[in-house]
């Protein structure tokens, strides 16, 4: 039999056939886990939650307990409970009723519903307190009520999603390690939801990192923090500095201008992402590091300052225990333990196209110029309306199914919308040493990843623009 309470099996979430809120989700749970779901909001972290509490439907996959399909059972049916962010506790009913109020419903004898009562406020460590008023309590009380009413019913798992987060830092913090506490005690199957990576961090056995509705990471906190799978993951779990660079020979990396020895083993030139931890930015004499840095800021932050460092148009942030002079010229060492590298993923837009009449290529939702000669060699126009083949052969492109790569570098952003041959949103942005990295998503749902040196904030709305000849087509295979 299968140690996994439960599994999640290709779950797919969309409302009204529009696009994705959740796909390609596979994740397995096994008993007495503390899993949590981690990524920013409309991730879709409180959609897959609801899902296996039974409040929404999978549009597509599988959602097992125990091996059985569970995915149409109703929630009643389902032996889960689940705490929300607001409590939704009775305000007529004192401690000990709002606590017994689903034991009520089962019919239990007023003998076993005291019992259990008494048992689950000595857990969240409320005991004597069943005969006080609710609105008595404060804010962590409360949400002690509300986790003590639904592990009284006992269920297999529990789901909690953002139980935390109407409490100010440090009762936060306090419920945090409670939290923890009362799974070690209960021994029950958590699935717990945040934005907060210190939340997650602290408490889980299990992160499952999401962004855009899939999963970019599952790991433990370590693997999560250590080894990040991609920059965004790198850039939500804690902090980070990214850099694009490339290997300039085995377990050598390049980037800030400077080489490096790191412990990833990539082929030479390969395209990388680098991620550096400020803890892992070492300050030396100047010439005594990989390279030199101008302090330009200075900030005590209690137990370390943060330190920002400039290296040609690069900026470094490194934390340290010594304050630094602005103004001073520093060697910066790191480790190789101390640089992650991950094969670049996004040095290509890649879209599926067609070419239309006038030779222009549709794709992304918009149309755009290019020079079509180039999926044929030694082909010419004789006008802007024929292609001929070298051999002097007409050559029919309407309608011709195309791949099209443009590299990120070459696109650019307008706030004038007419500007570019598709408008989209700006749904993401990363800080990468000395320019910015923005994924832009077009109305038909498909994204664009730009660079550009200067700052735009999220969901502005841009126009894309792309150079005519930075358009690369190849020929692909029609699907009819």
């Amino acid at each position: 039999m299968s140690e996994n309470i439960i599994e999640l099996k290709g779950i797919r979430k969309s409302y009204d056939n529009t696009k994705d809120v959740v796909s390609d989700f596979n994740l397995e749970i096994k008993k007495g886990e503390f899993v949590t779901f981690l990524g920013p909001s409309g991730c879709g972290k409180t959609t897959t939650l609801r899902m296996i509490a039974g409040f929404e439907l999978p549009s597509e996959g599988q959602i097992l307990l125990h091996g059985k399909d569970i995915s149409e059972l109703p929630p009643n049916k389902r032996p889960v409970n689940t705490v929300f962010q607001r409590y939704a506790l009775f305000p007529h009913l004192n401690i000990r009723d709002n606590i017994a109020f689903g034991l009520k419903i089962k019919k239990m004898s007023k003998e076993e519903i005291d019992k259990k009562v008494a048992r689950v406020l000595k857990i969240v460590d409320l005991e004597g307190m069943e005969n006080r008023s609710i609105a008595t309590l404060s804010g962590g009380q409360q949400q002690r009520i509300a986790i003590a009413r639904a592990i009284v019913n006992e269920p297999e798992i529990l789901l909690l999603d953002e139980p935390l987060g109407a409490l100010d830092l440090k009762m936060r913090q306090e419920m945090q390690l409670e939290l923890k506490a009362m799974h070690e005690k209960l021994g029950m199957t958590f699935i717990y939801v945040t934005h907060d990576q210190e939340e997650a961090i602290t408490m889980s056995d299990k992160i499952v990192v999401m962004s855009d509705g899939k999963i970019q990471q599952i790991g433990t906190a370590e693997e999560i923090y250590n080894e990040p799978e991609n920059v965004f993951v790198a850039d939500f779990i804690g902090e980070s500095n990214i850099y694009n660079g490339v290997m300039t020979k085995r377990k050598e990396v390049q980037f800030c201008d400077a080489k490096f020895e790191c412990l990833d083993d990539l082929p030479t030139a390969t395209l990388t992402d680098v991620v550096v931890r400020p803890e892992d930015v070492n300050l030396t004499e100047p010439g005594k590091g990989q390279m030199n840095a101008t302090v330009i800021s200075n900030i005590f932050k209690g137990i370390h300052y943060q330190i920002v460092l400039q290296s040609g148009k690069n900026e470094i942030v490194a934390k340290s225990t010594k304050p630094a002079n602005v103004g001073d010229t520093v060697g910066v060492y790191i480790e190789p333990d101390g640089i992650h590298v991950i094969p670049a993923k996004q040095h290509l837009n890649h879209f599926e196209g067609v070419i239309t009449k006038y030779h222009t290529v549709e794709f992304a939702g918009g149309e755009f110029e290019c020079d079509v000669t180039q999926l044929f060699p030694g082909s010419y126009h004789d006008d802007k309306i024929h292609l001929f083949s070298k051999d002097g052969e007409r050559i029919h492109l309407t309608g011709m199914p195309v791949y099209v790569d443009i590299p990120v570098e070459y696109l650019d952003m307008s706030d004038d919308e007419t500007a570019g041959g598709v408008v989209g949103e700006i749904v993401s942005l990363i800080y990468v040493g000395d320019h910015y990295r923005y994924t832009v998503r077009t109305e038909s749902q498909e994204d664009f990843v730009i660079r550009d040196e200067d700052l735009w904030n999220e969901y502005d709305r841009v126009s894309v623009i792309i150079p005519p000849d930075q358009i690369k087509l190849t020929l692909r295979e029609s699907e009819e």
